[in-house]
């Protein structure tokens, strides 16, 4: 009977043994079916690092949690490092499971017989499973740390499990993970770690704060000593080189906190990269250019001082290489963290009225669809637009005076409005508008309506970034490139926009292009409005275009040389309107000083002359074959099948809508084969009041007659002999006729005068409202 007894007993505690082993065996099992690998653990939040072109730091941008962490493969991690931390934290790791079970029972084994906590039995798999989940020192949690372990184990493999462990460790402050640990305390990455300086970061992890190598260098070196000699009993090192490496000095560097140049830049590029879910391989290698970068950092600040008393308080600069389209400096204000004065705004990309800076476009559109010629002669007159539902449209330039006939290269050398207005008028807006957007201007996206003839004047808004752009389009003679800003092929624009551009005619991607270049660069031709040694001219061969928006709330300077495009934007983010500012004061100086700098140590090579065009000399005034009364002869070009023209045209006859400007002319160079009566005009009204007959008078005045004798006749009778192109007559009411003749030449106009009912309000005559009365300025 107790025999049986016992049986019974035996195959009860077997059963008992047996359901514990398979609870354990169902346990040890079931994170096999909820393993974690690494693309579930993948760290997204990452600080990225940049640098400029040639390796130097430009700063870093921590992630949302305020931290600084890097993630990097484990084959660029220094073997030294790897030894160094496998020996500190878990020397076994490659050879025991989620658990080492030896260390376990060392730890519990000590924990009995001191009644406390001696040493802990962590693996490194134990202390990743930690970092993602923190969980409290006790019994409940040390289980939940063994559970996410396993499971750990269940989905990922050694390697995997150990990158995610280096690139996690604390390693001081807010800074976290191998990669950036090596790149804040040296400026090198991971894989260049020696031996000293690995077996420092690798005593920093267990305990940062007790350790930090700028408070507690002392205890960090001891715990230095301790990894070498961990190293030694793991057979990485020998005891000499463990002596050796602990005695070599080390320099950890002060902490870069922040950024070290280029502000907007970084943000806007990190941005960039975020939207477009580019690869964040870090440091990131832009294209900048930090020396440059900071020299025009400190320019935008020097100019912006010395235009305080304008109210000037912001600028932003952008300069980009011809050759590859990289960007070698990027300034968004004057100060990023001056949040007071609205630092943080970036001036490159803001939208602001771009002023004159469109106008060699709507230019080079003409030309290329032959609606103008090199030669042609523009009306800068005062000009009347209708617009529907709008008031009278009225260009004018802010001198408000008007030149006359001129010549294209007179007209944009010289920024003139109204012959802007009339190119675009040719062109269409809606034709305009679609270059503007091949050419990359994508925030011009209202209707051809909405912005109207005020186009070409600036009536859209752009971005520096934009504008620099479409400038090295010129600079480049119409080869359309991306603005590159990273050695990671991160173009931009789009692709689209540049295939767009690269459609373009032969003729109109090289000659015409060549041709803007030419007249942006001919200091010449720009004197009447900019004076022959202004702050554009520079001691080497530039083509350069300002621009100012309405109340002078925004200024703008874009140039370029055959080796650069720089851009430049003076102004206010606030929109208040700047005292006594344009394009030339505001943002010329700034893009002076930039373009002398980049050529300080070699002058670019000249522009080459446009492809395929023949010099001429014309009349600067008339744009033809020069006569022999022509006061002033210059060189223009002219294509080759409009040379024949050229021979047989010589006489330049103004036209009726120039009555109004000459007429308003002290002395005119302007000669005709024909007179032509500028006053009064045919069928005009005059009224005649009574009190004022002995004093009111009406100019006769003509055009077309350089010095010859006029005769003057009026109703038939003979006025003066003696008179050339202008005779004053006192009005009496009447229907008159009259008649100005010069040898074979003549012009005749009707008028009226009567007698007014009203006393005038000024002395002289008045003009009645009368219909048959021209509109007069």
């Amino acid at each position: 009977m107790k025999l049986i007894s016992r049986s019974l007993l035996k195959i009860k505690h077997g059963k008992i043994i047996l359901a514990v082993l398979l609870i354990c065996l169902v346990v040890r099992l079931l994170p096999y079916f909820a393993p974690i690998r690494a693309a579930d653990i993948a760290q997204n939040q990452l600080a990225m690092q940049f640098s400029d072109r040639n390796g130097l730091p430009l700063g870093t941008l921590l992630t949302r949690d305020q931290e600084h962490t890097s993630v990097v493969p484990l084959n660029q991690v220094s073997p030294q490092f790897i030894h160094a931390i496998l020996a500190a934290e878990d020397g076994s790791f490659y050879h025991h499971g989620a658990l080492d079970m030896k260390a376990v029972i060392r730890a519990s084994k000590e924990a009995i017989h001191a009644k406390r906590i001696i040493s802990g039995a962590s693996t490194i798999t134990m202390q990743l499973a930690r970092m993602l989940d923190p969980v409290l020192r006790n019994f409940s949690g040390k289980l939940s740390e063994i559970w996410l372990s396993w499971r750990l184990t269940a989905g990922m493999n050694k390697d995997e499990i150990f990158a995610a462990y280096i690139n996690r460790l604390p390693m001081g402050g807010n800074i976290y993970g191998v990669e950036a640990a090596a790149q804040t305390y040296f400026s090198i990455p991971a894989s260049e770690l020696n031996l000293a300086q690995a077996s420092l970061l690798a005593a920093i992890p267990n305990n940062p704060t007790y350790f930090n190598p700028y408070e507690h260098w002392e205890r960090l070196k001891q715990r230095q000593k301790y990894v070498l000699n961990r190293m030694v009993q793991q057979k990485y090192i020998s005891g000499a080189i463990a002596a050796r490496t602990h005695t070599e000095k080390v320099v950890f560097q002060s902490r870069q906190r922040g950024i070290i140049a280029a502000p907007h830049f970084l943000f806007w590029l990190a941005n960039q990269l975020f939207q477009k879910q580019t690869e964040k391989n870090s440091p990131i290698r832009t294209t900048i250019n930090r020396p440059l970068q900071q020299f025009v950092e400190a320019q935008v600040q020097q100019v912006i001082s010395s235009l305080a008393a304008n109210n000037v308080h912001d600028a932003a600069a952008l300069v980009i290489d011809n050759r590859t389209g990289e960007v070698l400096a990027y300034v968004g204000s004057p100060d990023y963290f001056n949040e007071v004065k609205l630092g943080h705004n970036d001036g490159v990309q803001a939208l602001r009225q771009p002023g004159s800076t469109l106008k060699p476009f709507i230019y080079e559109l003409a030309l290329e669809k032959n609606l103008i010629r090199p030669n042609t002669i523009l009306a800068d007159i005062p000009a009347h637009y209708a617009i529907p539902g709008a008031k009278l449209y009225s260009p004018t330039d802010y001198t408000e005076r008007f030149l006359g006939p001129v010549r294209v290269r007179i007209a944009l050398a010289n920024s003139l409005n109204v012959p802007a207005v009339r190119v675009l008028e040719k062109v269409g807006v809606e034709t305009f508008l679609e270059r503007l957007h091949q050419l990359g201007f994508e925030h011009l996206n209202r209707t051809p309506e909405h912005y109207g003839l005020g186009l070409t004047l600036g009536s859209g808004e752009v971005s520096l970034w934009e504008l620099a752009h479409a400038y090295l389009t010129i600079a480049r003679q119409g080869d359309a490139t991306p603005i590159v800003s990273t050695f990671s092929n991160f173009p931009l624009p789009s692709t689209d926009a540049i295939n767009r551009i690269s459609a373009y005619s032969p003729l109109a991607k090289h000659t015409i292009w060549q041709l803007i270049t030419n007249i942006l660069s001919d200091r010449h031709a720009r004197a009447t409005a900019f004076g022959v040694d202004s702050v554009l001219n520079l001691p080497f061969p530039s083509a350069v275009k300002t621009g100012t928006s309405s109340n002078f709330r925004d200024t703008w300077t874009v140039g370029f040389t055959t080796d650069y495009t720089v851009a430049t934007w003076v102004g206010n983010f606030s929109g208040e309107p700047m005292r006594q500012v344009s394009g030339v004061t505001g943002a010329a100086p700034l893009w002076n000083r930039i373009m002398l700098h980049l050529h300080e140590h070699q002058e670019p090579a000249g522009f080459p002359p446009p492809e395929g065009l023949v010099q001429l000399p014309v009349c600067a005034i008339s744009g033809l074959r020069p006569t022999p009364d022509c006061t002033s002869v210059v060189q223009e070009y002219f294509y080759p099948e409009d040379k024949s023209n050229y021979e047989g045209e010589n006489q330049f006859n103004l036209p009726p809508e120039y009555d109004e400007w000459l007429a308003k002319q002290q002395q005119s160079n302007f000669t005709s084969t024909n007179l032509r009566i500028l006053s009064p005009h045919h069928g005009d009204l005059f009224l005649l009041y009574p009190a004022e007959e002995a004093k009111q008078k009406l100019e006769f005045k003509l055009v077309g007659n350089k010095s010859a004798l006029v005769e003057w006749w009026l109703n038939g009778e003979k006025l003066d002999t003696q008179s050339t192109n202008s005779l004053f007559w006192y009005l009496r009411p009447g229907n008159w006729t009259l008649l100005a003749r010069s040898g074979e030449m003549s012009d005749k106009v009707s008028f009226q005068v009567e007698l007014a009912n009203l006393k005038p309000t000024r002395r002289g005559f008045s003009i009645s409202n009368s219909p048959v009365n021209r509109n007069r300025p």
